[in-house]
């Protein structure tokens, strides 16, 4: 509430009053502190900024100073000159009890208010400055040889910026959004059929410019903007019209003629074919076995990862602390969207499936097809936890063999197995059912997988076999790519 701190004989009062401060900012334990050292005086850290310096005395109060009081602290013979603010400011916080019953409904207030803001989540923003700063022209480049002044503006090839919009971030934004501006829509509604498709209209999804590729289906291209504007911006609608469309839904199976004519389908004279993006397929996985939250919003999530991951890039005591699956609850199993991304250690399983990283902007990610996709897969606890979680399900909901097997396929791929592919899991599940039979320790240890309890009742050895056969669907091919 009030401090002393005595420099070379002379008093400084602070007081909170005059501190602009808004929250409060009392140290509070969170997963990225590893404790509080308490005040440090001349000193953070191992950094003594007070070299040979000395303070002669520090006095710290429970509650704040009036001024009256500060001045007797260094200097009482002055209290007879004090004026009569002073003197009364001082008897009024002092000694007056109705006043003192008002201080601690003020204090209890503030109190209050401070439970309420210590809670709300907050984000840098950047702000204009009152009066802009001139920008100049740079001779060579030289910051000592500035040239003609600058000004906010944006390209009139595309769109002429409007003298009555403010040359600002909000005339900015409403430049980009203006109906007449030709480029906003269509880089959207590109980026969102190579969301589809696998490939853009325009091939180079991240440059429109004058390096860029033409749009394969300009017509098109320019249809689709038009329509998505006309909506009000409504992507939900674009969406829509995407996937009910004639295109997408054709067959994907490619014929020897295109094939040799159109192997990357820029004539769309089939379905789209290609792998999906690593954090769908993880939400894939968790849709199919039940375990997906579908809570929206809400801050980072911290799903599995492989223990002291985080602990190797750093070796200082404040580095951030990754908490252990039991610490995360449900965020365990939020969709890929949540995942939190330190920038210098993206989630791993991510960056096996050509996730991108927060250091640079990716728009187009490419697409690989590597063993070590298929080691994840088969080895995360996640989709372990996935396959055993959905094999549980459907041991519950099916009685026969058969039937399970034929709902493990459905409920991955979509369709019933063949003839040939039932018999193929048949026999895996007849191979790992004898294994875990005479095994039951290794069956306990796959099916105790994940922070998800299984169920007890269930015989193990039968579970663990039908969760292997789940996690071998789940690593096909047919499971992870969109045709």
């Amino acid at each position: 509430e009030g401090v002393e701190i005595y420099l070379n004989g002379e008093a400084m009062a602070l007081n909170s009053e005059i501190d602009s401060l808004y929250k409060s900012i009392l140290f509070e334990d969170n997963i990225h502190t590893y404790g509080f050292n308490g005040i440090m005086i001349g000193k953070r850290n191992k950094l003594t900024p007070m070299k040979d310096g000395a303070i002669d005395e520090i006095r710290v109060y429970d509650r704040t100073l009036t001024a009256l009081e500060a001045k007797y602290r260094y200097s009482p013979d002055t209290l007879s000159s004090s004026p009569a603010p002073e003197l009364v400011e001082n008897h009024l916080k002092a000694r007056h009890p109705d006043v003192q019953r008002q201080l601690g409904a003020l204090k209890a207030t503030r109190d209050e208010l401070n439970d309420f803001t210590r809670n709300i989540d907050e984000i840098m923003v950047m702000g204009d400055m009152a009066e802009p700063r001139a920008t100049h022209i740079l001779n060579r480049g030289s910051f000592d040889s500035p040239t003609d002044q600058v000004y906010p503006s944006a390209p009139e090839s595309i769109l002429r910026f409007d003298d009555a919009l403010p040359r600002n971030r909000l005339g900015l934004s409403k430049w980009l959004f203006d109906k007449k501006n030709p480029l906003t829509a269509r880089v959207f509604v590109n980026r969102i059929w190579q969301m589809h498709f696998g490939r853009g209209l325009v091939a180079t999804s991240d440059n429109f410019g004058n390096q860029g590729s033409l749009p394969s289906h300009p017509a098109l291209l320019d249809w689709l903007s038009v329509s998505f504007v006309e909506s009000g911006w409504d992507i939900k609608a674009l969406h829509r019209m995407i996937l009910t469309s004639s295109t997408y839904r054709q067959s994907s199976v490619i014929g020897e003629t295109l094939a040799t004519t159109d192997p990357e389908n820029i004539l769309l004279a089939r379905g789209p074919s290609h792998r999906l993006d690593g954090e769908m397929i993880r939400d894939s996985a968790l849709a199919a076995s039940g375990l997906l939250v579908n809570k929206v919003g809400g801050p980072s999530q911290y799903p599995y990862q492989p223990a002291g991951l985080w602990d190797e890039l750093t070796t200082k005591k404040w580095r951030y602390n990754y908490p252990e699956p039991s610490e995360v609850g449900d965020g365990l199993y939020r969709r890929s969207l949540y995942t939190i991304v330190k920038r210098t250690s993206p989630p791993p399983s991510m960056m096996l499936f050509d996730g991108s990283g927060r250091d640079q902007c990716v728009v187009q990610r490419g697409a690989t097809n590597t063993p070590l996709q298929a080691l994840v897969l088969l080895n995360d606890p996640q989709f372990v936890e996935a396959s055993r979680v959905l094999a549980e399900s459907i041991t519950k909901t099916e009685s026969s063999l058969d039937a399970r097997l034929n709902a493990v396929y459905r409920t991955l791929l979509g369709r019933s197995p063949e003839a040939d592919e039932i018999s193929r899991l048949l026999a895996l599940y007849d191979a790992q059912f004898t294994r875990f039979a005479s095994a039951p320790d290794d069956a306990l240890a796959l099916i105790g997988v994940g922070e998800k309890p299984y169920d007890p009742s269930l015989d193990s050895a039968q579970l663990a076999a039908l969760t292997i056969v789940a996690n071998a669907v789940m690593n096909t091919d047919a499971s992870y790519t969109k045709r």
